[in-house]
């Protein structure tokens, strides 16, 4: 669903208040009823905060009730499509509906014993990988993105990358860039491209959405650009493909990482 502008969220119906945002709160339309009348909001953050506070304020029983009607991360609502399609695309987005037949066992007894000790699922914010903070941060990552105004939140980051060949003195053109996660599970490729005459892909390979908390390889087919340049290079290549694996502890940061190459050594830094 294409997103609403604040000003016309304001101005429409309690109905259509409700419809656009009772979904962001997992099962819990009263979220939005009882907030609707504080229309009209200044600002997307003081709409937030008016979401946030109805729950802060709704009492222990309808708190609980809230959180043990949010789906399990890759649990059975997943498996049977009984959850939101926010929650749809959320889990899908990390990965979470494809998961291994033994990792599904292991998000299973790990969301069982979890809902034993405690009541209620487990409840992370999927789109960060970070564990929520259920009255402040619930309600962000949806709200974001589905209400357009002028004081967005700060919910998405960006990784981009460039490479400099230093033993020509230019940028690095047509060099092939994968970005890989690592979890403990299989890799999983998040993105590819090929970089420009400036030595940059035309876009970030992650943007406008967070950085999800994890370990990533970025991983650079150095040999073949500089096979393709007519360098003469060992066979097997000294440097073949180039692997940089970092970590991303800053969902909303923005994680710059180059590659500073010649055939026979390559360095990295934190860049902006």
């Amino acid at each position: 669903m294409p997103a609403i502008s604040l000003d016309a969220l304001n101005e429409g119906s309690d109905a259509a208040f409700i419809a656009i945002l009772g979904p962001m709160v997992e099962h819990a339309p009263w979220v939005a009823e009882r907030a609707a009348g504080g229309r009209p909001f200044a600002s997307l953050a003081a709409l937030h905060a008016a979401l946030r506070d109805v729950i802060a304020g709704a009492g222990r029983e309808a708190q609980l009730a809230l959180l043990r009607g949010h789906p399990e991360l890759a649990g059975l609502a997943a498996r049977s499509g009984s959850m939101t399609a926010e929650s749809v695309s959320e889990q899908g987005g990390a990965g979470l509906d494809a998961l291994t037949a033994e990792r599904a066992r292991t998000f299973d007894e790990l969301n069982a014993a979890y809902r034993a000790k405690h009541g209620i699922p487990f409840i992370v914010a999927v789109r960060r990988h970070g564990q929520d903070s259920i009255l402040s941060e619930f309600v962000a990552l949806r709200l974001d993105a589905a209400i357009e105004a002028p004081d967005g939140l700060p919910v998405t980051g960006r990784l981009s990358t460039h490479v400099l060949d230093t033993a020509n003195g230019v940028p690095a053109a047509g060099v092939a860039v994968e970005l890989w996660e690592l979890p403990d599970g299989p890799p999983r490729r998040i993105a590819s491209a090929i970089t420009n005459a400036g030595g940059r892909t035309d876009e970030p390979l992650v943007a406008g959405r967070p950085l999800p908390v994890a370990t990533y390889e970025l991983r650079f087919r150095l040999g073949d650009y500089f096979r393709a340049r007519g360098t003469a290079l060992p066979s097997p290549a000294f440097l073949d493909v180039v692997p940089l694996r970092f970590g991303v502890a800053e969902p909303e940061g923005h994680y710059h990482v180059p590659l500073v190459a010649t055939p026979w050594s390559f360095s990295t830094y934190r860049g902006s």
